[in-house]
């Protein structure tokens, strides 16, 4: 599936849900702490929807971001074990993909993921979203702004987060950089 193909996806699946709530797109952007013009592109699919921002919007609609991303409602509540490389995967913007590691356990109260950036020269784009944040870099190196903050994180380095502050990362010396992420 391609990536504008997702998009358009998930715009059906939020449009439906706030149609299925009874809930004006004022109301939703309102709750999301965002402009409504900004919500209406992300329900229009004319604009990518940031994956902590999706995460917001799937809690406000009480459904697992898998519902959002894919359609599928989780089954699993005793565990739910994902092997190596086998993660539902999802490339949300052309720089980053995404691997679910929990995507069959319903009822998360966290969403593990594998990010995959691609090197670019594009400025970092900050976004924020309630929760917190916990990245662990498997293989590259990460340019982290968090606020006013820059940060450089190794592979094997750690950080946690308040979500809440405009943050945004890139992949540094024209490598790939990979990285887990635990968004609550």
């Amino acid at each position: 599936m391609t990536r504008i193909e997702l998009m358009e996806q998930v715009a059906t699946r939020l449009k439906g849900l706030r149609d299925a709530l009874s809930l004006s797109t004022a109301q939703i952007a309102h709750v999301l702490n965002i402009n409504e013009q900004l919500y209406l592109s992300y329900e229009n699919g004319t604009s990518d929807i940031p994956l902590g921002l999706l995460q917001q919007v799937a809690n406000l609609f009480n459904v697992e971001l898998n519902v959002l991303l894919f359609g599928e409602e989780p089954k699993m509540d005793s565990y739910y074990v994902t092997r190596a490389g086998a993660g539902i995967k999802v490339e949300r913007t052309a720089a980053y993909s995404y691997q679910s590691l929990a995507a069959g356990f319903k009822n998360r109260n966290f969403e593990p993921l594998v990010v995959t950036v691609e090197p670019n020269d594009n400025p970092v784009t900050l976004n924020s979203h309630d929760g917190q944040e916990w990245n662990y870099v498997i293989e590259g190196r990460m340019e982290l702004h968090i606020g006013d903050k820059t940060i450089i994180l190794n592979t094997g380095d750690s950080v946690m987060y308040d979500s809440n502050r405009p943050h945004g990362m890139k992949a540094l010396d024209n490598k790939e950089l990979k990285f887990i992420t635990i968004i609550s």
